[in-house]
């Protein structure tokens, strides 16, 4: 791999892991129109671990307070000094990120009469003959971003009724998460897993604000989730791609992956910023056009391609 292709694949990774257009929706795409599928596991994990490296810069402070509050929970459960109506802010959040964490196991469950666990249907939706699938769930992410600000701009509204005009409308909404909230959001993080196109970021951020959530508070509480589903995925990934079942030795590049590395955590660090920032300034028109334009676009193709059964771009016969 070249340097130029490293740092190419390393924006593309800051920006769409964390903008709430799908990073996988877009590797679909772009492996859709170059016919190429993504043949090296190791390079992709090190990306997954830029953007982590840039969540955790991010949010370093936050994540260390939480780390502590931890800590501090499990020793009061096992000397029987936890109390669940006494955890403090960081306490709840910990007792939240874990339950918001759970519904992921169910990707784990077996497909009845099939082989297939329902993780996999992820890399089944992400062949060519399923481009179609693509397609459409980038129409439901633009759908569910804009369900997500109208239901923000009336929750401002009624927040800005009751304490004036005046009053900071970033405010509006409940800061703290309860126990339907957390697995709202889980459950949905577990659906956005499945089908390339839907933004997790973006329909796990429309899941807490459809709950009446804050928005600032929803998209903090989104990426400090998404944390260690990365993290577990780059342990899974990464054992697969340290020790490939055919026992091929691995070939490393390490330039070429520290550069992708560099250029994934420093966009994914721009990104968040960016991110948070047009949350707050109400313009997230942005992401619910471009998606349903590209959705749109994926979904005008497929269907020209599901007719004559061969890729649009490198008219090689569909795989199903």
């Amino acid at each position: 791999m070249d340097i130029l292709n490293a740092i190419i694949q390393g924006i593309v990774q800051g920006l769409t892991e964390f903008l709430p257009v799908s990073s996988s929706g877009h590797l679909s795409i772009t492996q859709h129109i170059t016919g190429m599928q993504e043949d090296n596991l190791f390079f992709s994990v090190m990306l997954h671990i830029g953007t982590l490296a840039a969540v955790i810069a991010v949010y370093f402070k936050k994540i260390g307070k939480l780390l502590k509050a931890f800590g501090l929970m499990v020793k009061d459960i096992f000397t029987g000094k936890f109390k669940w109506s006494k955890m403090d802010e960081e306490r709840n959040m910990v007792m939240m990120l874990i339950i918001g964490l759970v519904p992921l196991f169910l990707l784990f469950l077996p497909i009845p009469g099939t082989d297939m666990k329902i993780k996999d249907l992820a890399d089944m939706f992400s062949k060519s003959g399923y481009f179609v699938i693509v397609g459409i769930s980038l129409l439901v992410t633009s759908l569910l971003l804009l369900f997500g600000d109208l239901k923000n701009r009336h929750t401002t509204k009624t927040y800005l009724s009751k304490k004036g005009k005046n009053a900071d409308k970033n405010q509006a909404g409940r800061k703290k998460y309860t126990v339907l909230d957390a697995i709202a959001v889980g459950l949905t993080q577990c659906c956005a897993a499945v089908f390339p196109g839907v933004s997790r970021s973006g329909s796990t951020l429309v899941a807490s604000e459809m709950r009446g959530i804050n928005k600032q508070a929803a998209l903090d509480y989104s990426f400090l989730l998404g944390t260690p589903a990365i993290i577990a995925a780059a342990l899974l990934e990464g054992k697969d791609a340290l020790f490939p079942e055919d026992g091929q030795a691995v070939t490393i590049e390490f330039l070429p992956v520290l550069v992708g590395v560099i250029f994934s955590a420093v966009v994914g660090f721009l990104a968040i910023k960016l991110f948070k920032w047009l949350l707050k300034t109400d313009r997230m028109y942005i992401f619910i056009i471009y998606t349903g334009i590209v959705g749109i676009a994926v979904l005008v193709i497929s269907i020209i391609e599901l007719s004559n059964g061969v890729n649009f771009f490198t008219n090689q016969p569909l795989v199903f």
